[in-house]
């Protein structure tokens, strides 16, 4: 009997280590912003939440997305190429598997493949991975929603972009809603996007605490924030009044200065050239508002992390859960509502217009006026953050932003795939204020989650056969050891493509673009072009390139449109 007791209470004791082993797991991303704008990247926005996230925690240097929204959502979903997910460019059908823009049933997501493990997930935010229809609004097809797909409980938009005050596709669970007919969420003062991305998160985190504390959880938190249109509270915006009077040059000049104090710009890479001249602006006052509402959009999302963390501190779970803090793609340079003036260039004192129905405002993306009859208002000189307008910072605020890299959001070079990784972890990570220099994917989140749950990656799902896991787990960069990934990076989008192995980067601007060698040790600002130089290598990596995109599917961009489906 004494044996019996004592075999028993050593089980007890394995079954308690197992359980504190597993850590609840929050991935929370951002939308369109470049590599060195948060405070612990190189930035003079203010987020000190991440900062303290980044101070206690693991920061990663060399972590990267896929250049674009969707393409990034389905491959960290997945832990696959984006291609592989049925989701190789956006949300069109383009007649192959590849290019079906909707995330397809060869692939499981974290929340599927962590649900035999035991855990419970929640979404808060941007999903963005099946398309949203317009005239589908009354009777949807929710076959590919963060419900059927893993999640217990989801809030968020279904669509990739949107007002920040009346967004379209606001769901909860299955059902659309709009902000004043939420049953679950009512905020005190203004409806906020952001706010309440941020704000269905907390509740998750104490709903779970309280009905589900016994088990694991993962959350997946998708800000829409800072993508365009600039919207933004007037009390955030307040912050930064004046900020960026001076123009590109002075915000541009102090990032690179923190960037060499961080060791994340070397003293002996060539900075890239400067977009814009702040001199030949010829709205300069309007200029620099776009990017004081961009930094509010920025700062309010880093409150609103500010408040997850509380949630998890007042539930217990702080020490044992990791935060995963990241970006979808690089600086957007679009010319999203700037050139030609649209509507009114000041905000009329009263409504003009009629108020709009609700289903009017479900069905457009860019609708032509607020629902309270405030007509649309775009073009430059309208100063952004009030509902009704729609404008975007811009490429010269968007090379800020991705300072030092070369790019933007839809290429392959750094700055359009090059993101922070912020990991904290109380319980499992090993010393703090620490730098992982490796490179490192969006596709080992699946592996590392999966790693970190205990779980088994699953070889079908549903009966079907589920394609291998393509990422590796990042759990040895978490306790001070080293990734052994053993084959490259690739990417494409676009046309624009890119190969990374070991020091070597080979990328390519567009179908026709010729191939560009980087030393990304020497020269992680892309100035250089090693290929002459180094034919052998570029050869072997544009061979190493080829057959990864025949395995995978890729083809050429654009020898598919014909086949599209509207």
């Amino acid at each position: 009997m004494k044996h019996l007791v004592l075999i028993l209470f050593a089980s007890c004791i394995l079954n308690a280590a197992s359980a504190a082993s597993r850590p609840n797991i929050i991935i929370i991303m951002s939308d369109d912003m470049g590599f060195s704008d948060i405070g612990c990247y190189g930035g003079e926005i203010k987020t000190p939440n991440l900062d303290r996230l980044a101070k206690n925690g693991v920061r990663f240097s060399q972590f990267y997305n896929t250049g674009r929204c969707c393409p990034t959502r389905a491959s960290l979903l997945t832990g696959l190429y984006a291609h592989q997910a049925g989701v190789g460019h956006m949300m069109g059908d383009y007649g192959l598997p590849q290019y079906q823009g909707d995330l397809n049933r060869k692939c499981v997501t974290i929340a599927e493949a962590l649900k035999p493990a035991g855990y419970r997930s929640y979404m808060s935010g941007k999903w963005h991975v099946t398309p949203y229809k317009a005239n589908e609004v009354e009777n949807p097809d929710r076959a590919n929603w963060p419900r059927q797909r893993g999640f217990d409980r989801f809030f968020g938009t279904i669509h990739g972009a949107g007002s920040l005050f009346d967004p379209n596709s606001l769901t909860r669970d299955n059902q659309f809603i709009t902000p004043e007919n939420d049953p679950e969420y009512q905020p005190e003062g203004t409806w906020y996007y952001t706010d309440a991305i941020s704000d269905n998160a907390v509740r998750y985190i104490h709903d779970h605490h309280q009905d589900h504390g016994e088990k694991p959880f993962f959350m997946y938190v998708a800000y829409t924030a800072a993508h365009w249109p600039m919207h933004a509270l007037p009390e955030d915006i307040a912050k930064y009044e004046g900020k960026y009077d001076g123009g590109y040059t002075p915000a541009r000049q102090k990032r690179i200065a923190k960037l060499k104090k961080l060791g994340l710009l070397s003293g002996t890479w060539t900075v890239t050239p400067q977009a814009g001249d702040w001199e030949k602006v010829k709205h300069k006052e309007w200029e620099a508002a776009c990017m004081e509402v961009y930094a509010a959009m920025v700062d309010n999302m880093d409150q609103g992390i500010g408040r997850i963390v509380d949630a998890l501190e007042g539930t217990g779970e702080f020490e044992d859960t990791l935060i995963l803090f990241l970006q979808d793609n690089g600086g957007c340079a679009e010319g999203f509502g700037r050139g030609k003036l649209v509507g009114p260039l000041e905000r009329p004192e009263k409504p003009t217009l009629p108020p709009m129905g609700v289903d009017e405002l479900q069905t457009q993306m860019v609708p032509p006026q607020s629902r309270d009859g405030y007509p649309l208002r775009r073009g430059d000189g309208v100063m952004p953050g009030p509902p009704e307008t729609e404008i975007g910072y811009g490429r010269n605020w968007a090379n800020v932003s991705n300072t030092p890299f070369r790019e933007y959001k839809h290429w392959v070079h750094e700055g359009g795939i090059a993101t922070p990784l912020i990991a904290h972890w109380p319980a499992g990570i090993k010393g703090k204020n620490r730098w992982f220099h490796a490179p490192a994917h969006l596709i080992d989140l699946m592996a590392t989650a999966v790693d970190l749950a205990g779980g088994t990656y699953p070889e079908k799902w549903d009966g079907r056969e589920i394609i291998p896991v393509e990422g590796i787990s990042l759990r040895p960069a978490l306790e001070g050891g080293q990734l052994e990934r053993g084959k490259p990076i690739f990417w494409e989008h676009e046309g624009n493509r890119a190969v990374r192995d070991g020091k070597w980067k080979l990328v390519a601007k567009g179908v026709k673009g010729k191939w560009e060698l980087y030393d990304m040790v020497e020269d992680r600002t892309e100035m250089h072009d090693l290929g002459a130089k180094y034919p052998e290598v570029a050869k072997k990596m544009a061979a190493q390139y080829d057959h990864w995109a025949r395995e995978r599917g890729v083809v050429p961009f654009g020898s598919w449109k014909k086949n599209h489906k509207k």
